[in-house]
């Protein structure tokens, strides 16, 4: 392991002499460490002109692998210690107001067992909202849609897609249809979340399937009990889980797919909690994730 971490200070710093310093090293040593990683994947990683290194093309594609593998093993050491004292562990997590928690529960119940003084604070935001919880460090890790917003820092690893569908009370009068079409809705109110990452994307998708009256509403929690009073239907990505008295309908013509991801601040140094639960996320299988079947009320 100490072989990546000379390796990992050398991608940051780009100078073998820096990277020495920084791993409190004698810089011989550094280099043959790194010498050794070569040979062990089997090629440069690092190509050395003078004072400055760059990654060769090697060495940018084992990075993000070498460096989860050193978080990783960083994690290990942590969780046990951690076993050991009782240690508090504090982590604070931000979730986009639409993504549902309760997929996310397991790897908390896990992270929770190998922390047990895991101490979470869970916020909730709009996608503007996300980033600035990351931004100002009030959050180490975010869970949410597409991100707008450029930010540089960014760090952003895929968990898995899922479709919209149509959302209706279940004694809505198209509750049990398996199908819509959008001409269906002409007579319909929608009930549209502003703070949704993906409310411009839909939009869109409603201005090219003719316009609907609307109400607009800023959170989640609301829109679902406007949908349970039948004040309107609604259009949700299907990995909501909270879905007690409604009904899911597959709307054709709608070709709306949104990607959730974990976010994190690059170059911030991460809490050993905050790796745990980002590798965990990373490993999970999303496989079932997002694929209810439709037009079940529950």
């Amino acid at each position: 392991m100490h072989q990546i971490r000379y390796f990992l200070a050398v991608s940051e710093t780009l100078n073998l002499t820096k990277a020495a310093a920084r791993c409190n090293v004698a810089q011989p040593s550094l280099t043959r460490a790194i010498k050794a990683l070569e040979s062990e994947l089997g090629g440069e990683l690092l190509r050395r002109e003078r004072a400055l290194s760059h990654l060769t093309e090697l060495g940018q594609r084992m990075l993000p692998m070498l460096r989860q593998s050193y978080e990783t093993a960083l994690a290990a050491k942590a969780v046990a210690a951690s076993i050991r004292q009782g240690k508090a562990a504090p982590l604070s997590i931000a979730f986009s107001q639409t993504v549902a928690l309760m997929p996310f529960t397991p790897a908390l119940r896990e992270l929770s067992r190998a922390f047990p003084g895991l101490q979470l604070k869970l916020s909730r935001g709009s996608a503007s909202e996300v980033v600035e919880y990351l931004k100002s460090g009030t959050a180490e890790l975010a869970i949410a849609g597409p991100l707008s917003e450029t930010w540089s820092r960014l760090d952003a690893f895929s968990l898995f897609e899922e479709p919209f569908d149509l959302v209706v009370g279940r004694t809505h009068r198209l509750a049990g249809r398996n199908r819509v079409d959008f001409k269906d809705l002409a007579s319909e109110t929608l009930l549209l979340n502003t703070g949704c990452e993906m409310v411009e994307e839909l939009k869109a998708s409603l201005d090219a399937n003719g316009t609907l009256a609307t109400h607009q509403v800023a959170t989640q929690d609301d829109l679902l009990v406007l949908l349970k009073e039948n004040l309107g239907v609604a259009i949700l990505p299907i990995g909501r889980t909270e879905m007690n008295g409604l009904c899911r309908i597959a709307l054709t013509q709608l070709n709306l797919t949104r990607k959730v991801s974990v976010y994190t601040v690059a170059g911030r140094p991460r809490a050993i909690p905050c790796a745990t639960l980002l590798s965990m996320l990373r490993a999970a299988d999303w496989g079932d994730t997002g694929t209810e079947r439709r037009g079940r009320a529950h």
